[in-house]
Parts: C-alpha cells; structure tokens; sequence
C-alpha cells in the first residue's frame, strides 16, 4: 500500500469527582483494562491508546483540542463509566470534527448478583451514564457511531474494527492530491461534480495535469528499468507468448512497462494517492495505460477512467479501508447483462472496464495479454486478464446530486463465469445482484448511482456507512432486505431531511 499511515484511536473515559478519589482510581484502572484488553485483542486494526480519566469541563476541552491537533489521532472512542454529566462536554465537543465512536458497555459482564450494593451501582453507572451522554450527542447532532454489547464479545470488537476501518479511509483522505490527466468524457454527467464541494466534505485535492506531463516522465524512463519490470512481469504473470523476449510483439510489453514507470514516477514525485485518465486524451502515448493503471491499483492508488475523480478517491478510502483483509478492492463497470430464466441461470451481471480491473480480486494466476481496443485510436495495449474470484462483495457509487454527496452500495454475489469467455480478452467480474436483479437495478437507478463503481470483496457496508457518518453524505444500501418502495421512500425522506438539515444544526 502506497503512502499509508497508521493513525491511533483514542480511548476516553468519562466520570467525576462526586464519588471520590477511590472510586476515580477504580474507574481509571478498569478503562486502562478494556483498553488494553482491546489493543491486545487483535481485532483491531488500528492502536488504541488510553487516556485519562475526564471529570470536568476544562480538562475536556483541553483533550478535545489535543485530539484535534494530532495529525496521528484519527477518532476517539468516548464511554461514560460512570455517570459523567454532559453539560461538562458541551466545550470540547461543540465544533469538534474527528471522527467519534460511542461504546454503550461496562467493564464486568455479569451482576454480582449476592453481593452488589450501591457502592458497587455507584461506580457503574454506564447503563445511564452513557444515555445523558448520548443526549448531548443528539443535541450537538454529532456525526456518531454508537456501539452496545460486552467489550469482549466478538461481535462489539468487530464493529469496533469496522468504524476503525472507516477511520482509517477518511484519515488518509484528509490533504490527499489525486492527479487527473485531461478532463472527464465528454458529455459524460454522472463523472461530473464540484471538486471545492468535494475537498470541503472530504478534505481531499484533485487537480488537472495536461497528458504532456506524463509524457515528458516518459522521456526519462530508462532501458534498465524496463527490463528489470518485464523480468518482474514474467515473474508474476503468464506472459503470452507474442510478448516474451524475442518475439514479435515484445516491444509492446516493454511500451507498456515503459508507461507503468512513468506513471509510477508521476505519482510518487508528486505525492499522489490516485489519479484519472481518459481514452479522450492520450496525446503522445501509444498505448491506453491499461497494464500501468492494474497493477497501480493493486499498489493501493485510487483510480477513475474517463477522468472519474468521486471514484478514484472512493476507491483510495475503500483501499485503506479493506488493507490487510482477504480479498480486493478495484475499480469496476456493470458492463452487459445475462438475462436468462432463473433455471437457466438467471439474471447476471458481467462486469469489467475496457482493461482497468485490478489484480487484487483475481481469482487465479493473472495472464498478460495484447489485443485490439478498439477504442482510442492507439496500438494494441497490453493487460492483465482474469476472473474475479467467486464470493460476496459490493458495489460503492459516490454521486455529486448538487446540495450533497451520495453513496450508494450494492451487496452482490461474484460467481465464477457460467460459460468461458475465450473472445473477451479483459479481467472481469459475474455477480448476482441482492436481494435480485430487477429489484436492484431500479433501486440503483432510482438512487441515480453511476455506471463505474468501487468493486470490493473486503470491504462491507458496515465500513462504507461509518464512512459515509464521518464524512456527513447521505448513504443507501442495496442488501438482501430492499424492498423497492421503502427503498423509494427512503430516497424521498433524505431528499427532505438533506433539504432541511442546514437549518437545524444550532
């Protein structure tokens, strides 16, 4: 993964000084215990750091501004362990934009039953300490997620993980710069957007490169690093034979290589973490840079064809999202559909892009190919194809509706192909659509989601909607559970709710 970082969490407990010094020492050693207990648990994948316990307004404050001004402290998790009265956090949360998690839980698992007494009730108090402080929360309309269960179970430490998870993608997003080299395809509308829009929501930068300043890092690529990344390739891959040292279409490889470089180049001299291109403008390349862009995006760049910017910073932030986790994450189109009775099949989606799929949902080894495009008016250019492995996974659209951002995502099923597709020489993708196709596809028309999508077998929903809570966008998910008209009227409800939200926030 390229230019990650490792942000921590905070761990912040609260209580006060009503029930004395002891009973504040307790509180201390039983939230350093969750803590570590937490950190150690290996679920998590971020640090979790303990902090002191908080009893008063100006110590609040002060960790809310500390928390705020660490470039490493990602979010915070609060818990009241025992009754900390809300007024108290007014000051440090009003204004306060990291991301926050609320654990609704207590440090023992079951009541003592023959021997607890109100010592004992006094400093446990989280069952409604925790409900004063989630009035304030409502009342400050914090972006928030809030978690209920025993810290230990595995159920409370995997949506721990998930909005950790989230963190995490909305961390490396914030001072983020992705490189568009021309603009998006013309008369395209869903890959238009307000990019100033977007770097106040999402804290990112995407900025225009003429497609001249790729090819001058062309210039500079070197016959030794060429060779040295087809000897990586025939490593790694099956190389067709017509591409292997000697024969005759080798020195299409070695363009391709050549273009992997300098877009590699590009991108790391000037620090980026994804980028666009777009068939439209490919002055001075003499091939569509479709081997360059997969195996970039099995790097970890975010990537958007056609100068698709909303989808190459979602797919940077699902990247981060879904590190270390089995499965990929790649751009992806619906491309065409298989629309059979249910006992030949049923209705399949075939999805792909004309060669930018990335190697991370590959399903076995990946073959290196050169073919026709057909598109561009360039030479044949090389690429990786393969089938998606079979198993579930979604897709993520991010949509630019003018007063907001929407996310929508689909929870999908990857199959392997029915059939063979000897003739489709590109890496792809079969899903069956949840809870069916009819139901949706019009729910993904209805929500206005875009044809190129962040495809992900490691990513859940889960992740998307704690991404889309700390960002403040509007998100609806297609799962086994849609129904078309609530769905429907979900879309109406949020269209009034965003509508009115800007007048209600004091």
């Amino acid at each position: 993964m390229k230019h990650p970082e490792t942000p921590s969490v905070w761990f912040v407990t609260g209580s006060q000084h009503l029930y004395g010094p002891e009973a504040l020492k307790k509180v201390a050693e039983n939230s350093r215990k969750i803590t570590v207990g937490l950190d150690s648990s290996k679920k998590l994948p971020l640090p979790l750091v303990f902090k002191p316990v908080m009893t008063g307004p100006d110590e609040i404050r002060c960790l809310c501004r500390d928390a705020e001004n660490d470039p490493l402290c990602a979010g915070v998790i609060l818990w009241m362990h025992t009754f900390s009265p809300s007024k108290m956090w007014i000051g440090g949360l009003s204004g306060f934009r990291k991301p926050i998690l609320h654990l609704h839980t207590q440090f023992h698992r079951d009541l003592p039953w023959s021997e607890i007494d109100m010592d004992f009730m006094n400093l446990h108090q989280a069952a409604h300490g925790d409900r004063e402080a989630g009035f304030l929360h409502a009342r400050l309309r914090l972006q928030r997620k809030v978690v209920v269960g025993y810290w230990e179970d595995q159920e409370v430490q995997k949506r721990i993980a998930a909005w950790m998870r989230a963190v995490r993608g909305w961390h490396d997003l914030q001072g983020a710069r992705f490189a568009r080299f021309g603009d998006n395809m013309r008369f395209v509308g869903v890959t238009e957007g307000n990019k100033v829009s977007a770097e106040i929501r999402f804290g990112c930068a995407v900025n225009g490169y003429g497609i001249g300043d790729l090819v001058a890092v062309l210039g500079r690529v070197s016959d030794s690093q060429i060779d040295k990344l087809c000897t990586e390739y025939e490593e790694l891959y099956s190389v067709a034979p017509s591409l292997q040292r000697g024969k005759d279409r080798h020195d299409s490889l070695r363009e391709g290589a050549r273009i992997e470089i300098a877009l590699r180049t590009f991108l790391e001299e000037g620090n980026f973490k994804g980028f666009t291109t777009t068939f439209e403008d490919l002055h001075g390349l003499r091939q569509l840079p479709g081997l360059a862009v997969q195996r970039l995006m099995a790097e970890g760049y975010g990537f958007g064809a056609e100068g698709d910017w909303k989808t190459c910073f979602l797919l940077r932030a699902m990247k981060v999202m879904g590190e270390g986790l089995p499965g990929g994450t790649s751009f992806m189109e619906d491309y065409t559909y298989h629309l059979a009775p249910k006992e030949e099949g049923g209705h399949l989606v075939l999805g792909a892009h004309m060669l930018e799929i990335c190697e991370s949902i590959a399903g076995e080894k990946p073959s290196l190919q050169i073919h026709p495009l057909g598109i561009g008016g360039k030479e044949d250019p090389v690429r990786l194809v393969f089938d998606a492995k079979a198993g579930p996974a979604l897709n993520a659209s991010l949509i630019d509706l003018g007063n907001r951002f929407r996310l929508v995502i689909n929870e999908v099923e990857t199959i392997a192909p029915p059939h063979a597709l000897p003739k489709l020489p590109v890496a792809r993708a079969v899903w069956r659509c949840l809870p069916d196709f009819k139901t949706a596809c019009a729910a993904w028309i209805y929500a206005g989601g875009a044809h190129h999508s962040g495809f992900s077998q490691s990513v859940t929903s889960e992740m998307l909607r704690d991404f889309a809570e700390i960002a403040g966008i509007e998100v609806v998910v297609i799962d086994r559970e849609t129904r078309l008209q609530e769905f429907r009227n979900e879309l109406r409800w949020n269209e009034t709710s965003y509508h009115i939200n800007s007048g209600i926030q004091s």
